[in-house]
């Protein structure tokens, strides 16, 4: 019976000897520190006591969790911090790997708090205030062409202000709306949405075939609404009492370079008799010449002298006089 229970003694003693070596061993240790797999910081230098639980002496832990592990960069960064790191930085501020017990995870990733604005957003707000504020009044349609990045913005900002405003642009047909955000009074950044634009115009469509020659009127063409890419010119008018340059089928939208002014009236006829005129300086002097071509009001034509039979380049007055050109 004596031996019996010695043995169960012995046994006992045998299970129990890890588990108290282990304990006599996290005992020993002036610092327990634990690792979760993800953590979220407000600055951008995470510190040991902000990605960690540390737990023992009170003197060494105030010192272990000011032991900075590295710097976010960029917003939106994340950085990875594992164990070794964790020991080295320990034993860099006087704290060996002797005194220290790690458990939990084996690397521990670090991410910066932050507020993130969608790009979706600014297009959004963009669209918006082009409809309040338009930068041309024939403007009906605005379609987003270059749609800005993701904004990302450190910290919990919690006012955060956008300000839209257009920008310069030198295209006719694009329009650029710059957003800039403030975070807690303090620019965080900027944003810019293009848009493509449509413009409401007029156009003039043939309503019958036009012959060659024949006066544009409202009976033979009308105007008719249309969109385009362009803005209609400031000074457009409507062709009416302009000729047409060439035969324009029915349903033809007709172009500037399509109609012309109406020539005037022939005043003149070739080998037609006509007066020479020169009216300068209270002098007048007239003579008797020969047209050797046909003229209108304002053209230029070569006149033959009867008298001298020269030949002169000269103006035809409205009056169906000629006047030479010296």
């Amino acid at each position: 019976m004596r031996s019996k229970t010695i043995s169960i003694i012995v046994i006992t003693c045998l299970l129990a000897s890890p588990n108290s070596k282990a304990e006599s061993k996290e005992k020993n240790c002036a610092l327990q520190i634990y690792l979760p797999r993800e953590v979220v910081i407000k600055g951008d230098v995470p510190s040991l006591g902000q990605v960690s639980i540390i737990r023992g002496e009170e003197s060494l832990v105030a010192k272990a969790s000011e032991i900075a592990l590295g710097r976010i960069s960029v917003p939106g960064q994340k950085i990875v911090i594992d164990r070794p790191m964790v020991l080295s930085r320990l034993a860099c501020n006087g704290i060996p790997a002797s005194k220290v017990t790690l458990t939990g995870a084996e690397k521990i990733t670090v991410k910066q708090q932050q507020k993130i604005i969608k790009a979706d957003k600014f297009v959004e707000l963009a669209s918006s205030f082009l409809e309040k504020n338009p930068p041309d009044d024939s403007i009906c349609q605005w379609n987003p062409m270059r749609i800005p990045k993701d904004l990302i913005i450190p910290g919990t900002g919690k006012d955060i202000r956008l300000y839209p405003r257009l920008a310069r642009s030198s295209m006719k047909n694009q329009v650029k709306v710059q957003i800039t955000v403030f975070a807690d009074s303090k620019e965080a950044g900027t944003r810019e949405v293009t848009f493509r634009l449509k413009y409401n115009c007029r156009k003039i469509v043939t309503q019958v075939e036009i012959p060659q020659g024949s006066v544009i009127s409202p009976e033979n063409a009308k105007i008719e609404k249309t969109i385009s890419n362009y803005p209609e010119p400031a000074n457009w008018t409507p062709p009416y009492g302009l000729i047409a340059k060439h035969r324009l089928p029915a349903n033809t939208v007709i172009r500037p370079n399509m109609v012309g002014p109406v020539k005037p009236q022939v005043l003149l006829k070739r080998n037609q008799n006509v007066v020479i005129r020169i009216d300068r300086l209270g002098l007048l002097v007239t003579a008797i010449g020969k047209t050797m071509q046909d003229g209108r009001a304002g053209e230029y034509i070569k006149v033959r002298n009867v008298d001298s039979q020269r030949i002169i380049l000269a103006k035809v007055n409205e009056d169906g006089t000629v006047e030479p050109v010296f």
